[in-house]
């Protein structure tokens, strides 16, 4: 049976433990050793996602919007700041047996002067602590 929160929990775990402390670790305690990749930029298994992550130069930045979660699918809205073009991205993860064994994602180039005047990424309102 699947835990949405749990999930929801293992991937922002994950992705900040990977994309923001670099910790290539986190792919052997996250990542399913059969992990299957559908972005067009890297192969099957972690070792395709590790050479993608290590490309990623000193500017890189990962910031986390919008997480949302329903059965072993969990979504994040996300940031990539230091690519060229700076990419906003939908990323899709299947979570099986504790492990993020599946990703699809849509990648678009930011846009800063939008049509409707908002941005297309921010960052969630962080909760005050009482």
């Amino acid at each position: 049976m699947s835990n949405p929160a749990a999930n929801k929990a293992l991937v922002v775990k994950a992705l900040n433990e990977l994309f923001v402390n670099r910790d290539f670790s986190a792919l052997d305690r996250y990542w399913s050793t059969d992990y299957i990749q559908h972005d067009p930029q890297a192969p099957n298994g972690t070792g395709g996602l590790r050479s993608l992550v290590e490309g990623f130069g000193e500017s890189f930045k990962f910031d986390m919007g919008m997480v949302v979660a329903e059965g072993d699918l969990v979504v994040v809205h996300a940031r990539y700041e230091g690519t060229d073009p700076t990419l906003i991205a939908a990323e899709i993860y299947r979570i099986e047996d504790g492990k993020i064994a599946e990703h699809w994602d849509v990648l678009q180039a930011e846009v800063t002067d939008t049509a409707s005047g908002n941005p297309m990424f921010s960052l969630p309102a962080q909760t005050a602590a009482p």
